[in-house]
Order: C-alpha cells, then sequence, then structure tokens
C-alpha cells in the first residue's frame, strides 16, 4: 500500500479547508452581503419597500396578493391593477418608488416620470438588459438585439438601424398595402356570405397574420405561409415563458421541470433549423448574382454583415464560426417576434379603441378620405399622404399609451449608478409597470386614465410633463428600432380598415387585459363590423 505522508496530508486538509473557506465566502456574499449592501443603500437614501424574508425575499407575498382597484375606478379599468397586484398595492404603502426582492435579487420599481427621464439620459452599457432575464428567455431571444448587451446589442443596432430608415420603409409601403388588402378581401367574403349584413369577427388573429405577412415580405424576401411554423413556434415558446415568475425573477419550478423544459429546448432548435435553413437558401440563390440583383432586404444586410464584419472577430468577441451564425439565428428570430407579435397587438388594441369611441372613429374616416382623396387603396405611396393623417397618429399614440404591448420595461445597473441624487448600487434591477407609468396622473394630468387623443395634438413634449416617461418603445439609448416601422404599418392598416368598413364592439366581447410578455386579450377582440360603400362628396 502507498503510505500518504503527514506533510502530503497536511496539504490535503489545508487545500480542502481553503476550498470549504472560498465556498462559504463566496455563498455569503452572493446570499447576504450583496443584496444587503444593495438594500442598505437604497434605504440610506429614504427608499422604503416590504421587508424581505430569506431566502426567497417577497415572493410569498407576490403570489398571495389579490387585485385592490382604487375607489371609483373605472371597470375598464381594473386589469391594470389586476396584472401584477403587488406593484399598485406596494405603491399605495411606499409610494412610487420603492425596493422589493425575489430571492438574492433586489428589485427597484420605478414610477416617477422624474426618475425615467433621468435613466433615459444614460447611455449603454452601465445600464442593460437584466442577466438573469436574458437566461430565463435564452431558447426565444437568444442573444439577439432586444436582450442583448455590450457589444453584442451595438454589433446587431448597426446591422438593423439603416435598413428602417423612412427613405427603405417607404419603398415597403406597396407591400404592406397588398398585405392589408387580403383582410379586407377576407372579411368582406365574411360579410358576403353573411347576406351584405354586419358580422361579428374575433379579429386579432386575422391582423395577427397581417403583421407576420408584411414582416416576412419587406424584411426576409418570403410570406406568411414561409413564416408560419417559425411565427408558430415563437408563439408556442412565448406562452411558455412568459410567466410571472420567469419575468420577475421569481424560482420557477415549473419551467425546470423535465418535460417543460425539454419542450422548450426542442421548439427553439425547430425554429433554429428552420431560419439557418432560410439563410442556406437565400445564400444559394445568391451564389451566381452580381450585387445589383440581390434581394435588397433586412435578411440580405444581416447575411452579408455576418460574412465582412470581422471588427469584432479580431477582439476576440466572436470565437468561432458557430457563434456568428448562431447570433445571425437569433438576430433573425428577435425580429420576427418584434415585428410581428407587438405591432399585430398594437393594431388589434387600436382598433377596438377607435370601435368604443364612434365620433373618434368618425373623424378618423373623415380625415383618411380626405387625405387620400376617396381612392384607395393605391395612393399610400404618394408623397405625403400618410404624413397629413395627423387625427390617426394622435389616436395611435394614445392607443400605445393606454393599451400598449409592452407590459413592462426592466434594467440592470452594471456599474454604480446616479439617476438625478439617487445613487443605485451595481446590479440593482429597476423596474416599470408600464400601465401604471402611462397613467401617472402626476405626468399625465387627472384625466390621465382616460381615452384623450387630443392629449397629442401638439405633439409628445407637450402632452405630458416628462415626455421620456412615455415608453411603449423602450427609452433611452435602447429605445425600439422598428419605431418607424411599426407606425407606418398601422396607420396603413388602419387607414384600410377603416375606409372599407365600421366597427362597433361585440355585445360578446368580455375585456380582460392579460400579461403573457405582452399585452394580450384572453377572451380575444370580437367587433361588429359593417361595410362601407362611399361616394365622393
Amino acid at each position: 500500500m502507498i503510505e500518504i505522508s503527514e506533510k502530503v496530508m497536511l496539504q490535503l486538509f489545508w487545500t480542502a479547508g481553503l476550498i470549504v473557506i472560498s465556498s462559504v465566502v463566496i455563498l455569503i456574499e452572493k446570499l447576504w452581503w450583496k443584496p444587503y449592501r444593495i438594500r442598505s443603500v437604497l434605504e440610506k437614501q429614504g427608499i422604503k419597500g416590504p421587508k424581505p424574508s430569506f431566502p426567497f425575499g417577497n415572493v410569498s407575498e407576490m403570489q398571495n396578493l389579490q387585485p385592490q382597484p382604487p375607489p371609483n375606478s373605472d371597470v375598464k379599468e381594473a386589469w391594470v391593477y389586476s396584472i401584477f397586484p403587488y406593484f399598485h398595492i406596494w405603491k399605495q404603502r411606499y409610494g412610487p418608488l420603492y425596493l422589493y426582492s425575489t430571492g438574492t435579487k433586489q428589485h427597484l420599481y420605478v414610477e416617477k416620470g422624474a426618475l425615467v427621464k433621468d435613466m433615459a439620459a444614460h447611455m449603454a452599457p452601465d445600464l442593460g438588459r437584466p442577466l438573469y432575464l436574458n437566461q430565463a428567455l435564452e431558447p426565444i431571444f437568444g442573444d439577439g438585439v432586444l436582450r442583448a448587451n455590450g457589444k453584442t446589442w451595438v454589433y446587431q443596432r448597426n446591422v438593423i438601424i439603416a435598413e428602417l430608415f423612412m427613405s427603405k420603409i417607404k419603398k415597403m409601403l406597396y407591400s404592406m398595402e397588398d398585405s392589408a388588402m387580403e383582410i379586407v378581401k377576407k372579411w368582406d367574403k365574411s360579410i358576403e356570405e353573411n347576406k351584405g349584413k354586419t358580422v361579428d369577427l374575433v379579429i386579432e388573429h386575422d391582423l395577427k397574420v397581417l403583421s407576420e405577412d408584411i414582416l416576412s415580405k419587406a424584411c426576409f424576401g418570403s410570406n406568411y405561409g414561409e413564416g408560419k411554423h417559425v411565427f408558430e413556434r415563437l408563439g408556442a415558446m412565448q406562452t411558455k415563458l412568459g410567466t410571472t415568475s420567469t419575468l420577475l425573477g421569481f424560482f420557477n419550478l415549473s419551467f425546470l421541470s423535465i418535460n417543460g423544459n425539454k419542450e422548450v429546448w426542442r421548439m427553439k432548435k425547430e425554429v433554429d433549423v428552420l431560419i439557418t435553413k432560410m439563410i442556406n437558401d437565400r445564400e444559394i440563390q445568391n451564389k451566381n448574382k452580381n450585387d445589383d440583383e440581390k434581394p435588397n432586404d433586412l435578411l440580405q444586410k444581416i447575411i452579408e454583415s455576418s460574412k465582412r464584419d470581422t471588427t469584432l472577430n479580431e477582439k476576440g468577441f466572436f470565437k468561432t464560426k458557430y457563434d456568428m451564425n448562431q447570433l445571425t439565428i437569433d438576430l433573425c428570430k428577435n425580429i420576427y417576434f418584434a415585428g410581428s407579435e407587438s405591432t399585430a397587438l398594437a393594431t388589434t388594441w387600436a382598433l377596438w379603441l377607435i370601435a368604443s369611441y364612434p365620433e373618434w372613429q368618425q373623424r378618423l374616416r373623415s380625415e383618411i378620405l380626405e387625405a387620400f382623396d376617396y381612392k384607395l387603396p393605391h395612393s399610400f405611396c404618394e408623397d405625403g399622404k400618410l404624413q397629413k393623417l395627423k387625427l390617426l397618429t394622435m389616436v395611435i399614440q394614445e392607443s400605445f399609451r393606454l393599451y400598449g404591448p409592452a407590459v413592462t420595461n426592466s434594467r440592470e445597473t452594471f456599474a454604480d449608478m446616479k439617476f438625478g441624487d439617487l445613487l443605485v448600487p451595481k446590479g440593482t434591477y429597476l423596474w416599470m409597470f408600464v400601465p401604471a407609468l402611462h397613467r401617472d396622473t402626476d405626468n399625465w394630468g387627472p384625466d390621465a386614465a382616460e381615452f384623450k387623443p387630443e392629449r397629442f395634438a401638439n405633439g409628445l413634449s407637450k402632452a405630458c410633463k416628462y415626455p421620456q416617461a412615455y415608453i411603449p418603445f423602450g427609452f433611452g439609448s435602447r429605445n425600439c428600432l422598428g419605431q418607424n416601422f411599426t407606425m407606418t404599418e398601422i396607420k396603413i392598416a388602419l387607414s384600410l380598415l377603416l375606409y372599407h368598413f365600421s366597427f362597433e364592439v361585440s355585445p360578446d366581447y368580455r375585456h380582460c387585459p392579460v400579461s403573457n410578455m405582452l399585452l394580450i386579450p384572453k377572451y380575444g377582440i370580437r367587433l361588429l363590423v359593417t361595410r362601407l360603400n362611399h361616394t365622393k362628396k
């Protein structure tokens, strides 16, 4: 037998001891010191919040609190207080700026326009997307532009931004119009089958197909049919991952189950394969073409950038060809998700609001008829026509304020940061509940919960005290890159639909907005749709 000397045993003992001590120190730092430091810094500045309990913080209270709408509040507004009831209840107790925790994560809830203004002034990279969310949502977003930080985000932003200038979007107008006319024809057919009478339609699926078709044609040179499987799987992953536990940092045990995990990663792999095939097919098509013969769309720009951009590679950022390929796939996934799902929901909620306010519907229709001289479709490319739709722009802006697709907006501080007079320590998660922020009476006035598009008559800067706290497209340097694309698509869709039809809210409609990453109608949007025939006066 080999005898181990006393000296060797002593060395092994000290090594093991150091490992144990180091592990304990790391655990203490992670589980106690870091959360304690963050809370201490914020509490010393007068910020209060619910008392956390070890090891789950305020998770138990968050799961047990029930919605408490304010007295005399509009029944239609009850949903605002039911999505994340603890946000509202804690605001009543601790004010519009408070501290809460989920496990070791320390969150600062922000419902103060002045503070959002200060946050918006800070540039990346010290204020970025929360890293734990990036990990939780990795199957659906990967390291794409919606969740990326630092160099990865800068690279993707530079690829996308030039393709979404208005000069490029104007070339997509005919394509957008063609897609919207397919919905007009479909609804026309439903009315014809009902002998020309008003029909009761659930509209959100058709508007989702519309957005998906526009995105597929404009950005990827395909159509809804070809991108259908990508959209379906992204939607299924959204349902699986869009839980409160995932988004707010709970211990998400249901997702960690073997079956749930396997299903999500299976769908992720399927989407990656579909997008890889689309990229490979495009490269094969381009093989014997000159540069001026190749498609001029966003997919082509992404492919070309992935081939020629070596700046980051030289710095060691992309270590392998696989890294670059995966980033290209992730970027495409992010565009598919953001450019279709969010836009479709925005159009859906806007049309519901228009149906809910007949006087505004008539004003919009009159504006559209006058702007396009009763010549829809085939008039959108006439110079300046869309820009003349001032009332429609105001209604869309107000719809984004009250029923924007974004439910929350979050950031993580990657360094100690100062927002105005407030010092926020490194590692703090900042959360904004968008529907509440957009109904803040301090910023929007006493009528903040009411539908009043006229507040935007003189632009966003005059609509409220802190325009930076209007965040349907995000805020600061991380503002949505596709904002112009989205607004143009919604204007075209609503113009054509209001030109051809009138709308009323169906008596069978049940108002129940819920959160699943985005603000969705739980029971669908049902509208009564009637065909219009215009005669020029």
